[in-house]
């Protein structure tokens, strides 16, 4: 009878134990692999293609002539490496906007240059003006003691409405990458206390839009009072200046004042001197033009098509606008040079692919991820209704790069915990170029969360941050030069090696439950 048992055990074990263990077991193809490091390790073009997006086409100010350019040029090139069904899908955005000329100077009690830069989408000077500067900071208490404080003396003044802020010495290196004990942080899971990520990204969104209520009566106040312009004082300091936008993109809505930002150093300057009870008098000549020619922006699509699965979908993305401070290479050069050159590698490479990769670069992610959402809307599922479109069932999975020039140390999973084994098993395949991390955490910021929103499996990679956050991003210096070539070598030959499996596993990426509709709240934009 024990025999039986024994032997019913054993039985039982072999049935059932190698298929858990199958089913656990996520395959990877090593010849590929030394295939993919071959070709992105010995002929890489990335920085190449770096520097034509940056270099010479940089900024790229979604539906800006530069990104127009820009674009071209990817498109030929994707071409020329032998993609397929190389094409725009045009969405709405509003007017192009460009600067031609900024120059600032204060000339009195003396005369010497500032650093400075437009903010995107305000008006320019119309030639050389002159004005007197005032010191009117924006204070907590509402806009309506503001009004009453300056109202009738701001006419043909340039007024600073930025608070001067406390210098403090930069003892921390500019630049870094995580260290192990800081990964180890990123992996684990926390229990309680932080609210949900996408409750954080509507909270702030929330709480943006008001401030841009407000702004508005504040720039029609500006307005009426006949102000020559608008100064604000640069978030970092060093000479980095991080601009945005400044004013309306549509057509038929006021242009407002010109508004412009200091280096926080040469703002101080003329603040103190204000201090003093001494005049300052500065003289501007900006050059700003408005493009209405075309008011829809677009994203770039490429494709290798599948084999025998090729209406099947994995997809490479990244964002391929930037701000107009510097070049855009950090944000986002880098990421749409490094999923071109995914693309390239797989292609140079030869190797077969059952499901189609496609590579998505995106405009208008500066402005709220415009270009992805609308993407995503346009052939999956509205978020809103979560009404699904049959393309929504044929897609597999979406790789995203969009944190910095930073190498791959692990990947954001998107509280994804099915994806979790899948993943282990490609992260192991890099373990000797630094890659060890599983976030399950729910990351934001970037388009992968536009996939994400309507239940598609969509991931942003763990990047070193090095200087991204503390000197490049929507900057002055975000150029080619803060960007390390290594670093987006490692990053191309992962981002292929993952969608060259993602590709050719026998079924498709593992979901997570569809979310909810999201329908519009009443009293917001949407």
């Amino acid at each position: 009878m024990r025999t039986k048992s024994l032997l019913l055990t054993i039985f039982t074990l072999l049935l059932f134990v190698p298929l858990g263990l199958a089913q656990m077991h996520e395959p990877v193809d090593l010849d590929a692999v030394y295939k993919i490091k071959n070709e992105g390790l010995k002929r890489s073009q990335v920085m190449d293609t770096l520097s034509y997006l940056t270099d010479i086409h940089g900024p790229r100010l979604t539906n800006s002539p530069n990104m127009r350019k820009a674009a071209e040029w990817a498109e030929g090139q994707l071409r020329q490496w032998g993609m397929e069904n190389v094409h725009r899908e045009a969405w709405p955005f509003g007017m192009g906007w460009s600067n031609e000329r900024f120059v600032a100077h204060v000339i009195s009690p003396q005369r010497y240059p500032l650093i400075g830069v437009p903010l995107a989408w305000t008006p320019g000077t119309k030639g050389v003006v002159q004005g007197e500067v005032i010191y009117a900071p924006i204070k907590r208490g509402g806009d309506e003691e503001y009004f009453e404080e300056y109202q009738g003396k701001l006419k043909g003044k340039i007024v600073l409405l930025s608070t001067l802020r406390e210098f403090k010495p930069p003892f921390k290196a500019k630049a870094r990458r995580w260290t192990e004990e800081e990964l180890a942080e990123l992996a684990e899971q926390k229990v309680g206390g932080a609210r949900p990520a996408d409750f954080r990204s509507r909270n702030r969104k929330r709480v943006e839009q008001q401030a841009k209520d407000k702004a508005k009566t504040r720039w029609e106040f500006y307005e009426e009072e006949g102000v020559l312009a608008v100064v604000s004082m640069s978030s970092r300091d060093a000479g980095i200046l991080r601009v945005g936008g400044g004013g309306s993109r549509q057509p038929d809505e006021p242009r407002g004042p010109v508004r412009f930002m200091l280096s926080a150093e040469h703002y101080g300057r003329i603040v103190r001197t204000l201090e003093k009870e001494i005049p300052v008098a500065m003289e501007l000549d900006i050059k700003n033009t408005f493009h209405q020619k075309d008011l829809d922006s677009f994203n770039i699509i490429a494709e290798i098509p599948g084999t025998d699965k090729p209406d099947e979908v994995v997809m490479l993305g990244a964002h391929f606008d930037s701000w107009h401070g510097g070049t855009g290479a950090t944000d986002n050069g880098t990421g749409s040079a490094v999923m071109m050159e995914a693309m390239r590698i797989l292609q140079a490479s030869g190797l077969p692919m059952r499901r189609t990769v496609r590579l998505g670069l995106w405009t208008g992610e500066e402005q709220g991820l415009r270009g992805s959402r609308a993407y995503v809307q346009e052939h999956f599922a509205d978020r809103k209704t979560m009404e699904l479109k049959a393309e929504h069932e044929k897609f597999s999975v979406y790789f995203n790069i969009d944190y910095g020039g930073g190498k791959i140390r692990g990947i954001y999973m998107q509280e994804n915990e099915a994806a979790a084994p899948v993943l282990r098993a490609w992260l192991k395949l890099f373990r000797n170029m630094g890659v060890t991390t599983q976030a399950i955490r729910n990351i934001g910021g970037t388009d992968h969360q536009a996939f994400d929103a309507v239940g598609l499996p969509g991931f942003q990679f763990i990047q070193d941050p090095l200087d991204y956050f503390t000197r490049t991003h929507h900057s002055n210096m975000d150029t080619y030069e803060r960007v390390v070539a290594s670093d987006l070598k490692q990053v191309a030959v992962i981002v292929a090696t993952f969608a060259y499996h993602a590709a050719n596993r026998e079924q498709r990426f593992p979901r997570k439950p569809l979310p909810k509709p999201r329908p519009p709240q009443e009293g917001r934009k949407q």
